[in-house]
């Protein structure tokens, strides 16, 4: 990109991020774009089952996404460590400096991007964003971590400004994988949730000392929050809201309030789980996979102590995140779980009735799927994997 484009790129999205941040109480769903040339009703590059698909722009190694709130900019972190300002209402793209430096390498590097809601009529400067990242540590060892700065744009760039880390999984161990660190906040805002996995190790996940294969209730400031079941254990237990968990690439709260996370299994076993307080979910114990080199493992029973899945699947689909859809785009789907996945290279649709979880269809789209979020408009966002993965827009084909 030429400094000039650059340039006219950092001024749309600043424009965009400006249009909801001048002390409106607005949500900003509906503020004006000027350096928009791209209307509601372009001709999709193509049709994918119900959908019909935008081809937005395309990144290396995107891994996650998410809107400012109260604007149309998207920010994609890249794994490799970079983070990219999307005007999505032109497609055009900025990097955002500051990024945290990544221990890149297998399933690491640059993580989660997460923001408050609360923070959508907020002037530019003052939002705040959490990131997560994996960092090296001593004698070849890495672990997650989530940071947190604030966002600022001026009419030239985009910044992540003041981060620091506020939480690490604890202890850092070798190897490369099933880091997790997605994050997630109560509807309330008063608590930060982040799934840690447990970085292929096993039986860490099923020990309350340490914080590898767990889900963290953590104050936004990264303390361990009040009231967490394994507080008289001290830190890190004191952190602890769930244990038991492998890799857990989404963690999401429905309508109702309650949270759910995504998780790979094994060669089979793929789980989504309603997560609650003090519950252990079994793995190594349990799976209803077996492990790679094909040995079995003890399916879940009804007897085994153990927190069972919603809903799960073999073989597996390998997801990299999902959603409740809660738009208007697609009214018949409010409440489901969408799911964006790596290995089927689809999006599964699971019908949600309060804690009863049921696959209604699977949307073939041919590459793998890492990220999808959901825009202002209900419209849904999701990033292929990988080299030049492209961000697309669905929206209804008819």
């Amino acid at each position: 990109m030429t400094k000039n484009r650059l340039m006219s790129a950092a001024l749309s999205i600043s424009v965009a991020l400006a249009a909801s941040s001048c002390g409106s109480a607005s949500s900003g769903e509906n503020a004006p774009n000027p350096t928009s040339s791209t209307p509601t009703t372009a001709t999709p590059d193509e049709t994918v089952g119900p959908f019909a698909v935008q081809n937005i722009a395309s990144f290396d190694e995107p891994w996650a996404a998410a809107f400012v709130p109260g604007t149309k900019v998207l920010l994609v972190t890249e794994k490799a460590g970079s983070i990219k300002a999307v005007d999505s209402a032109t497609g055009k793209t900025v990097t955002v400096s500051g990024a945290p430096k990544v221990d890149y390498g297998g399933q690491g590097g640059l993580g989660d991007v997460a923001f408050l809601d609360s923070e959508a009529a907020a002037t530019i400067g003052t939002r705040t964003i959490y990131l997560s990242w994996v960092e090296a540590g001593d004698g070849n060892t890495r672990g997650a971590v989530v940071g947190r700065g604030q966002l600022a744009c001026d009419d030239a760039s985009c910044a992540v400004e003041n981060l620091e880390v506020i939480w690490r999984q604890t202890p850092k161990v070798t190897g490369r994988g099933h880091f997790s660190h997605r994050i997630a906040f109560s509807p309330d805002e008063k608590y930060m949730f982040v799934s840690s996995g447990e970085r292929q190790k096993g039986e860490p996940a099923q020990d309350t000392s340490n914080t590898l294969g767990t889900v963290v209730r953590l104050n936004l400031d990264g303390s361990a929050a009040a009231g967490n079941p394994f507080a008289n254990k001290g830190s890190p237990s004191d952190q602890i809201w769930s244990y038991g968990h492998r890799n857990l690439l989404g963690l999401q709260f429905d309508s109702a309030g309650r949270l759910w996370d995504l998780e790979h299994g094994p060669a089979g076993g793929d789980e989504l789980n309603l997560v609650e307080r003090g519950n252990n979910y079994g793995w190594p114990v349990r799976s209803n996979g077996d492990n790679y080199d094909g040995t079995p493992i003890p399916d879940h029973s009804a007897d085994d102590g153990f927190t069972k899945p919603a809903i799960y699947w073999t073989p597996v689909i390998a997801p990299g995140d999902f959603l409740f859809y809660s738009g208007d785009l697609f009214p018949d789907w409010k409440g489901d779980a969408l799911i964006a996945n790596l290995k089927e290279e689809n999006i599964v649709r699971v019908k949600m009735d309060g804690t009863t979880a049921t696959e209604a269809a699977r949307y073939d789209f041919g590459k793998r799927l890492r990220e999808i979020v959901q825009g202002p408009d209900g419209a849904l966002w999701v990033l292929e994997d990988g080299d030049g993965g492209r961000l697309r827009k669905l929206t209804p084909a008819s």
